[in-house]
């Protein structure tokens, strides 16, 4: 774990999003959709930022290295929550999977969020939800990246 493990991710990709409709109502319609990521280091490389297209709303992620404790924070925000910042999610990656957790309140509901991100050439990132303190979770979005050239 260091401050290059999101290395992988620099530059443009291609998106595709599996994603249950309705999180908040914990629905179990998934619906697929395309998008399109830049990400691009910052900090000196200890940081990136993420922005994300899709075609009726826009996201941004910011993940920063913590030297001293040796773990990735990953902040999030979108247009379908004008003016809110996620709390963030902490983690890091051993042998080129990622594991983060946190905390969030989902449709009035406190639930523990993961993120697991898979790296490599074509990454794969899932969102899972926990409504038991993290004894199960519930994946309720999936993306898979391709890259775009240039």
């Amino acid at each position: 774990m260091s401050e290059n493990d999101f290395d992988f991710f620099h530059g443009r990709w291609r998106v595709a999003n599996r994603k249950i409709a309705d999180i908040p109502g914990r629905g179990t319609e998934w619906v697929e959709f395309d998008a399109e990521t830049e990400v691009r280091p910052i900090l000196g490389g200890a940081a990136n930022v993420e922005s994300l297209r899709a075609a009726d709303w826009e996201g941004m992620t910011l993940r920063q290295y913590d030297p001293a404790r040796q773990v990735w924070r990953i902040w999030w925000a979108s247009t379908r929550a004008p003016g809110h910042l996620d709390p963030p999610l902490e983690g890091r990656f051993t042998d080129g999977h990622g594991v983060f957790f946190g905390d969030d309140v989902v449709g009035g509901q406190a639930v523990k969020l993961r993120f697991d991100w898979t790296a490599g050439s074509e990454p794969v990132w899932q969102q899972q939800f926990s409504y038991d303190g993290g004894a199960t979770w519930e994946t309720n979005w999936i993306m898979r990246f391709s890259p775009l050239a240039g």
